[in-house]
């Protein structure tokens, strides 16, 4: 039987359990060996990206075309087979009991701050949302959709937290830009000021507050010295 790229490609996308990037598939493609049926793999070995790309490609208008009950979709840098959205309903009955639970409002709302806002500090999260967010980051972490980035540079380093390449294969992104309004959502997040920014100005006006009291009780007293007190009539 003659192998072409494409099939290969194919079988390769129908055994991934995680998204392909066409790099990784050249890398497979140089790295693959057969013992028992020497120098089928050879033919492939210097294949290059711009070649496997247009097989993804072909093998994405094929399945469109026959209308197939999968499709061939770009998710977080690469590629996935998944199926198509109307065989929802039988493939959640499947599914459901070994799909993690899903994700409670406010742990979407967090993930939400956090993929907009990245990389972003605990204490931003709490001050945006209004609430404590120890919980849900904890929940976040364990369900790998956030990572900690680093360290703040502010006041006793806070961590930095940021989402992770298995956020956009959970919600089949490509990558952040294809968050729905996410140019709309990000103009309004750097409008908001951060945790911090907030508790330095509270602390400047209560400065100013208390330095411009002082100096109008001094003004007073300054005034009044000197002055013979006033005799009753």
């Amino acid at each position: 039987m003659t192998l072409e790229l494409k099939k290969i490609v194919e079988a390769l996308m129908f055994s991934a359990e995680r998204p392909l990037s066409p790099k990784e598939i050249r890398t497979i493609f140089a790295e693959a060996t057969d013992e028992e049926h020497a120098g089928t793999t050879e033919p492939f070995r210097n294949c290059r990206e711009v070649q496997i790309v247009a097989a993804l490609d072909e093998l994405k208008a094929e399945y469109d075309l026959q209308q197939r009950s999968f499709q061939l979709v770009e998710i977080a840098g690469g590629w996935r087979l998944v199926s198509r959205s109307e065989y929802a309903p039988w493939l959640k009955k499947l599914l459901d009991e070994a799909r993690p639970h899903r994700l409670s409002p406010p742990s979407l709302e967090t993930l939400s701050i956090i993929a907009l806002r990245q990389p972003i500090c605990r204490a931003d999260i709490a001050a945006i949302r209004g609430v404590e967010v120890d919980g849900v980051i904890k929940t976040l972490l364990e369900r790998d959709l956030i990572t900690i980035t680093g360290k703040s540079e502010a006041v006793g380093r806070p961590m930095l937290y940021g989402t992770t390449q298995k956020f956009l294969e959970h919600f089949g992104l490509r990558d952040l830009d294809d968050m729905p309004k996410a140019a709309e959502l990000r103009l309004q997040a750097a409008g908001l000021k951060t945790a911090e920014q907030q508790a330095q100005e509270a602390k400047k006006t209560d400065a100013m507050a208390s330095g411009t009291e002082a100096a109008g009780t001094t003004a007073t007293t300054g005034s009044n010295e000197g002055q013979a007190p006033t005799t009753p009539q």
